[in-house]
């Protein structure tokens, strides 16, 4: 990820939008000189444009600072193409339905790739009544925890936040539930069909 915006995204999203230097820069009430150092390298746009230039391209501020547009082709919301991402500054969980620019903590995140269990991170279910009762053989300290279980069906979520040195187990209601998904702070993300 480049540190600031840079002069290729501004020109390659000025061309897209079929507009001369003239015209973007009096869009933002700067010269064209301005505009032509951002394009050249030789200086970046004022912060305070950011907001200015991503309205007048149609693209968030992220996609400014990555260079990469974000095309969300899950238009339906399906609940099942589902990403997780989560913070590895404050390990806020964040969750979309389809492909998203996420950001915490000035970090761009990346979605988190599930894999199925392995021994170290070994998931139990039993059905009661109109639950799932899981639980997971994983230790439960500061340093090392189960963060969240998540369960998924088509049209819902249902996700329990967990906490170090509590216990890494939840209730999740049984109801059309396809995957349940579980993240370790240190290995990642864990998913149970």
């Amino acid at each position: 990820m480049n540190t600031y915006v840079t002069g290729a995204v501004i020109k390659e999203l000025r061309e897209k939008n079929k507009m001369t230097q003239c015209q973007l820069a009096e869009a933002l009430g700067v010269s064209d000189k301005a505009v032509s150092k951002w394009e050249t390298g030789k200086g970046y746009p004022d912060i305070t444009l950011l907001e200015p230039i991503s309205k007048i391209f149609h693209v968030s501020i992220t996609e400014l600072f990555s260079g990469e547009p974000i095309r969300n082709t899950n238009t339906a919301a399906n609940m099942l193409k589902r990403s997780f991402y989560v913070c590895p500054v404050c390990g806020n969980v964040i969750h979309s339905t389809g492909e998203a620019a996420v950001n915490c903590h000035g970090i761009l995140l990346t979605p988190e790739q599930a894999e199925p269990a392995d021994g170290n991170h070994e998931i139990n279910i039993e059905c009661m009544e109109d639950e799932y009762f899981v639980q997971i053989n994983h230790p439960m300290t500061k340093s090392h925890y189960i963060s969240f279980i998540a369960a998924m069906s088509p049209d819902r979520i249902e996700m329990v936040k967990l906490y170090p040195e509590g216990g890494a187990e939840a209730r999740l209601k049984i109801s059309g539930v396809r995957k349940i998904y579980y993240y370790c702070n240190k290995d990642g993300l864990f998913e149970w069909k």
